[in-house]
Order: C-alpha cells, then sequence, then structure tokens
C-alpha cells in the first residue's frame, strides 16, 4: 500500500510548484541586479582606455614636434595636420568627450565643442570636457 501512494505522489509531482518557480526567478533577477552594472560599465572604461591610449599618441608626437622643430605647434590644424609625419594613421579621436571627434581647439578652459583642447604655450593637450580635464 505504502508503496503504490509513493508511485501515486511521484506521479502527481512532475512539475514545479509556484513557490519553487518563485524563488528561482527571485534568484535569477538579484544575480542579474549584481551583475548588468559591471557589465554595462564595460563601454565606459573600453572609451576611457581608448582616449587615454589617443592622448598618450598625441602628447608624444607633440614632443617628438617640440624636439625637431625647437617649439609647440601654434595653431589647431598644424596639431590635426602637422603633427601626422609622428602619428600613424589618422589624428585619433577622444572617444570620451562631449563630442567624439579628433578636432582641436587652442585654449586652456574646456568647454567641450572639439575632442581636444590644446594649449600652444606649454603643449599640453588634454580632453575637451570639463568632466576629464585632469588629463
Amino acid at each position: 500500500m505504502l508503496l503504490s501512494m509513493n508511485r501515486r505522489v511521484s506521479r502527481l509531482r512532475r512539475a514545479f510548484t509556484l513557490v519553487e518557480l518563485v524563488v528561482v526567478v527571485l534568484i535569477v533577477g538579484i544575480l542579474a541586479a549584481v551583475a548588468a552594472p559591471k557589465m554595462f560599465d564595460t563601454t565606459v572604461k573600453a572609451k576611457e582606455s581608448a582616449t587615454k591610449t589617443s592622448l598618450s599618441v598625441v602628447r608624444n608626437a607633440i614632443e617628438l614636434h617640440f624636439a625637431e622643430n625647437g617649439s609647440y605647434p601654434a595653431t589647431a590644424s598644424d596639431v590635426e595636420t602637422g603633427l601626422t609625419k609622428y602619428i600613424k594613421g589618422p589624428f585619433p579621436k577622444a572617444e570620451i568627450a562631449k563630442t567624439a571627434d579628433s578636432k582641436v581647439k587652442v585654449g586652456t578652459t574646456p568647454d567641450g565643442t572639439t575632442g581636444w583642447l590644446y594649449d600652444s604655450t606649454t603643449g599640453n593637450i588634454i580632453v575637451n570636457d570639463d568632466n576629464y580635464k585632469l588629463w
């Protein structure tokens, strides 16, 4: 008799209960809530890394120009086109700037109108964005 009851119970219990399903969905939701921000933040980190690398390349090109000519490039055009012999390929973009482009503006105060901000007196170039002015 006990054996036949166990068979009947096992036949009846071939699906998950609602409580079991809710617990599983809750656990999956918690795991997704923890993992999602880390996954979506990788795009920003990749753009920051690319911009830092580009900034390093441009700064090195400016220093090579200074070593060869005895002065820093004077205008934005000199930076964008005059450094091409020191940079392989097109002039790099500032991926994280408000306007992610390869345009250069001469000045000292970031305003977000171009990708790069260049100070012609010191030869320093930074990302033209208030959030990244310390680079």
